[in-house]
C-alpha cells in the first residue's frame, strides 16, 4: 500500500499526464497531391506513402532497374490520344525526369535490360511491335515483329523477354529469335463484352528469369471482366493458378526474392477498387496492402517492389 502510495504522489508531483486530453494527438497521415498523376512509394512496413513525379498528363506502366536505380514509364506528351504516349525515365528519388522517345505514335510498356543498360518498349506501327534502345533513348531498333499486335513486354534475367500475343504468354531471345509459346489457354481470342478477349497478359519475370507470372481472362460477361493469376515455368510446365476470385484483376509483380506478388485489383464485380494487393508466390495469404487512410478517389496502378522489398512504387491517379 505504501508503494501505491508512493507512486501516486510521485504521479502527481511529475505532472503525469491523464486521459483528460493532455495525450499527443495521434498523426494524421495523408496522401501527398500535387498533378493528377503521379509515382509514388508505399513503406510496406510504416504505410507512409512519398510523391516521386508529379504531372498532369497519363502515366502508362512502371518498371524498375536494379542497377541504376531508375523507374521506366509511359507518359502522355504534348497531347492527350494514345499516339501522345512517350517513354520516360526517373531516378526512384525523384531526380532526373527524362523523356526518352519523341514522335507521332504510341510508346508504351518500357522495361529495362537486367544490367539496365536498354530499355525493351512496345511502338505502334502498322502492328504494335516490340523495339529496343539504350537506356539514355539512343540507337532505337525494332526486335520483333511476329505480325500480329504484340504487348506487355518484361525483360528478364537469362537472356530472354516475355511478352503477350495473340492472348497468349510468349518469350523470345534478347536478340529477337527463338520465339516460344508458353501458354494456350482454352477459347483465347473469344470476345465477350469485356474490353479483351479470352486469354493471358501481363506477364512478368521473377528475379532470376525461371518463372513468369501472368493474369488470364477467364470471364468476359461483364465489362470489366473477370480474371485469375498464375504462374508457369519459362519452359511452360507447372502452371498453378494463384487466385479464383475472378475480379478486374492484374499486373502482378514479383518481389525481389520471389517470395511475394504484388498486384492490382480494379474492380470487384461492378464496383471499381484500383487497390494494391500482396500474396504469397504460392496464392497464400493474399490482402490488400492500400492503406485505408488512401481516398477513395486516388486509384492505384502498376505496383512493383523495391529492390529491398521494403517498398512498393506505384503510379498513383487522382480521379475527377
Amino acid at each position: 500500500m505504501k508503494d501505491i502510495f508512493l507512486l501516486i504522489t510521485a504521479c502527481l508531483l511529475a505532472g503525469c499526464s491523464s486521459d483528460s486530453g493532455t495525450r499527443p494527438s495521434p498523426v494524421v497521415k495523408s496522401v501527398p497531391h500535387q498533378e493528377a498523376w503521379g509515382i509514388y512509394a508505399l513503406d510496406l512496413s510504416s504505410e507512409d506513402v512519398a510523391l516521386i513525379y508529379s504531372t498532369s498528363r497519363a502515366i502508362h506502366g512502371l518498371n524498375l532497374s536494379g542497377q541504376n536505380q531508375k523507374l521506366a514509364f509511359a507518359q502522355k506528351v504534348g497531347g492527350d490520344t494514345d499516339a501522345n504516349f512517350e517513354i520516360m525515365t526517373v531516378g526512384a528519388g525523384g531526380t532526373g525526369l527524362t523523356q526518352l522517345t519523341n514522335n507521332s505514335i504510341m510508346d508504351v510498356y518500357p522495361s529495362f535490360s537486367p544490367d539496365g543498360s536498354q530499355i525493351a518498349f512496345l511502338s505502334q506501327g502498322t502492328t504494335l511491335d516490340i523495339y529496343i534502345m539504350n537506356a539514355d533513348g539512343t540507337g532505337r531498333q525494332l526486335l520483333y515483329d511476329s505480325g500480329y499486335h504484340d504487348a506487355d513486354v518484361d525483360w528478364g534475367n537469362g537472356g530472354r523477354i516475355v511478352f503477350t500475343r495473340n492472348s497468349q504468354i510468349w518469350t523470345i531471345k534478347d536478340d529477337g529469335t527463338d520465339a516460344l509459346q508458353l501458354t494456350n489457354p482454352l477459347h483465347a481470342g473469344e470476345w465477350g463484352v469485356a474490353n479483351l478477349p479470352i486469354g493471358d497478359y501481363d506477364p512478368r519475370f521473377n528475379s532470376d528469369g525461371s518463372r513468369v507470372v501472368f493474369d488470364r481472362l477467364v470471364d468476359t460477361s461483364q465489362q470489366n471482366g473477370g480474371y485469375n493469376i498464375y504462374t508457369i515455368n519459362l519452359g511452360g510446365t507447372g502452371e498453378t493458378q494463384l487466385t479464383s476470385t475472378t475480379y478486374a484483376q492484374g499486373f502482378p509483380n514479383w518481389s525481389s526474392a520471389n517470395i511475394q506478388i504484388a498486384y492490382i485489383v480494379a474492380a470487384i464485380s461492378g464496383a471499381g477498387k484500383y487497390d494494391m494487393y500482396l500474396m504469397n508466390a504460392d496464392g497464400t495469404n493474399n490482402r490488400t496492402i492500400t492503406p485505408s487512410y488512401f481516398p477513395a478517389e486516388f486509384l492505384c496502378h502498376n505496383a512493383v517492389f523495391s529492390n529491398d522489398d521494403a517498398k512498393v512504387y506505384f503510379v498513383g491517379q487522382w480521379y475527377q
